[in-house]
């Protein structure tokens, strides 16, 4: 898929766990995890909207594009 999730990288530099970011915008594990993994069909704006707040990022530093050539 050329939509790349880059949840883990801004956890890593928030230095914060799955754990705690569920927690903070109270989302389920299971559901961050799939996100995480790229395993997620879709996103809503407020779930993204939330994620960025706590992260204190911006959508793109969570979402890649890349081409597939």
């Amino acid at each position: 898929m050329p939509i790349i999730v880059n949840l883990d990288v801004m956890l890593a530099k928030r230095k914060m766990s799955l754990t705690e970011l569920s927690e903070k915008v109270g989302i389920t594990m299971s559901n961050l995890s799939i996100l995480k993994k790229g395993k997620a069909k879709a996103i809503r704006f407020s779930t993204l909207e939330v994620i960025c707040e706590v992260l204190e990022c911006q959508p793109g530093d969570i979402l890649e594009y890349r081409s597939e050539e």
